[in-house]
């Protein structure tokens, strides 16, 4: 388990010493170098028996990420990348928040604040359309990279986030590192169970409440909802014998109620699949018994390194699941396991100094190097 330290002392994991980065600000043309497409991510909310929700995702991506766990203080200055990759929306946080980044940046790509929000950035190819740079005002505009951030050091619940949304802007910037601006969208859960899914298409952000609590990837969450209809049948209860001429028929054994649920690994499949396993699952109490049946729930999403190539012959940058987090949503503990270490780890973010003065950050991979990034002068 990541263990934390009350004031100003960074998390630990099990195998490296804590570290603490001063990031500065999220200013100037401070980005996510997020690289080739990320299309397997998979997301969902799960009840508990007394009530609560866990959030639990999967993160893909075709090279290390090298991402670290994070402690985002009260208080701590932030800001966004605008057009042109200058600064764009400035931001004080009023929530402290834990979750992962990517190369050491201080920006999340997952992570749930100390209200109990949670959520993550998904990758949303083909789809994803950002507002004209040119038309956007700097004071409210900031990077799809920087969005979930933004949500969770300001917001306790999605209708805060809901609410407050006509008042920025996402904007088409190219991620420095990358050239090209990456595709996102965003999923939102809080501890009551409301779920929302957020997604830049043509220029605006269309807001969808998401009753079923799971997300995928393209193509939009309408079509999504409108794909469920296909697999009204499903279900985990075995289907009955039949009799065809006074011949009984029965099923080869368990799962006959799953019959024609999709196994493969394409965005409406894996959608179908999680909210089969997320409506189904009996019931725990809050905390480690819940947790673990999210982590079984994610377990079935794991994508080893050449389960999916690019093209035939390529084995480059062949996506796979580098870590999968769990967030327990009424006792703020945020688990994560990666794929060369698959125990799960946690960090109570309450047991952090919430009014710190620095980042607090513990690495997945302590022995990783992320690549040579540019941080700009405050």
């Amino acid at each position: 388990m990541f263990a934390a330290k009350s004031k100003r002392s960074a998390s630990a994991s099990r195998r490296s010493a804590p570290t603490a980065r001063l990031g500065a600000t999220l200013a100037l043309a401070l980005g996510l170098a997020f690289g080739p497409p990320a299309q397997a991510c998979t997301s969902f909310l799960l009840g508990t028996s007394d009530g609560a929700y866990v959030y639990g995702r999967t993160m893909e991506f075709g090279f290390e990420l090298a991402s670290d766990m994070m402690v985002i203080p009260r208080q701590f200055a932030l800001a966004g990348t605008g057009p042109g990759g200058k600064p764009g929306i400035e931001w004080t946080a009023k929530y402290a928040a834990v979750g992962l980044n990517a190369f050491g940046l201080p920006v999340l790509t997952d992570g749930m604040n100390e209200k109990g929000l949670a959520g993550g950035i998904l990758y949303f190819p083909d789809y994803a359309g950002y507002a004209d740079p040119a038309k956007a005002d700097p004071k409210t505009a900031m990077a799809p990279w920087d969005f979930l951030t933004w949500a969770l050091t300001n917001f306790a619940t999605v209708a805060e986030v809901k609410a407050a949304i006509s008042g920025i802007s996402i904007v088409d910037v190219a991620q420095p590192q990358m050239g090209i601006t990456p595709p996102f969208h965003y999923t939102l859960h809080d501890e009551t169970g409301a779920s929302l899914v957020i997604e830049p298409v043509g220029g605006v952000l269309k807001v969808y409440d998401n009753p079923f609590g799971v997300m995928t990837n393209a193509p939009e969450f309408s079509w999504h909802l409108t794909n469920l209809k296909n697999y009204v049948k499903i279900s985990p209860v075995n289907a009955p014998d039949i009799t065809v001429n006074g011949q009984a028929i029965s099923s080869f054994g368990q799962g006959s109620g799953l019959l024609g649920i999709p196994g493969d690994p394409t965005p409406p499949s894996r959608l179908i699949r999680a909210l089969g396993y997320a409506m189904s699952a009996e019931k725990k109490p809050s905390g480690e018994e819940s947790v673990r049946v999210a982590e079984h729930i994610l377990n079935n999403f794991d994508i080893p390194v050449g389960f999916i190539k690019p093209e035939a012959g390529n084995t480059a940058d062949m996506e796979y699941t580098q870590w999968s987090s769990v967030a327990d949503l009424k006792n703020r503990r945020y688990y994560v396991k990666t794929y060369d270490d698959q125990v799960l780890r946690g960090v109570d973010l309450m047991s952090f100094d919430l009014d710190a003065k620095t980042l607090a950050t513990a690495p997945l991979k302590p022995n990783l190097t992320p690549p040579p990034l540019a941080f700009p002068k405050p």
